[in-house]
């Protein structure tokens, strides 16, 4: 994966100083984005738990960034955050900017030229990150945040709500990539996993994210 050098500044610039200073440790978490599917899935839990996830951001005042679609598990998470007041941002690529998919309800709507553009500003507004149960777009989000900070591009907190075990095949993966040789036993911890959303929030704001080392110097491109 290659990562745009335009995306390296934008990212340092949104940090305020290098990649590695990323976001500081105890700074409150305003907003996180949630990478989810763009159907609600076999499970009707699927669907309950984003509409559970969404009362509890804002129960606990943190605004939602979100892929700005109203299908799927996107819009039962958007709707929930609007039904009760909270704050909604959602960030579109012009190729999927279409009145179907696209939230109408959605006042601030953010959008981009393209999917870097897309993910690049996403990364930027929120604090941290939840993936809830979804397909190859939002395995390839949630895995190039992942990467991202594997690379000390961000140092923010990364979270998976494992609804009904539905990542317990994909934890075992990244388990078996440590086990193996291909990823840092201490990478491991780029990511948080909980089946319950009020633990998983309660997690992502006090997880320390562990150093890595910065492979990219925004400066120098």
């Amino acid at each position: 994966m290659s990562i745009p050098a335009w995306c390296i500044k934008r990212l340092s610039k949104a940090y305020g100083g290098t990649p590695e200073t990323g976001i500081a440790q105890g700074k409150a978490v305003r907003r996180i984005c949630v990478f989810c599917g763009s159907k609600v899935g076999a499970r009707g839990s699927y669907g309950s738990c984003a509409a559970e996830l969404g009362e509890l951001l804002v129960r606990e005042r943190i605004g939602l960034v979100f892929g700005g679609g109203s299908v799927g598990l996107m819009g039962v998470i958007a709707d929930a955050v609007l039904e009760n007041g909270g704050e909604v941002i959602g960030v579109i690529p012009e190729v999927l900017a279409k009145k179907e998919l696209l939230h109408t309800q959605v006042s601030d709507m953010r959008v981009v030229a393209d999917m870097h553009s897309r993910k690049a500003l996403m990364v930027e507004l929120a604090d941290a990150f939840i993936a809830l149960p979804g397909g190859y777009g939002t395995f390839e989000e949630l895995f190039e945040v992942i990467t991202w900070a594997q690379l000390g591009l961000h140092r923010k907190n990364i979270g998976l709500f494992n609804v009904d075990g539905y990542f317990d095949a994909l934890v075992k993966l990244i388990d078996d990539a440590v086990a193996e040789g291909f990823v840092e036993a201490s990478h491991r911890d780029l990511i948080v996993v909980e089946s319950a959303a009020q633990r998983l929030l309660d997690r992502l704001r006090d997880h320390v994210p562990p150093r890595v080392r910065v492979w990219a110097d925004a400066e120098r491109i």
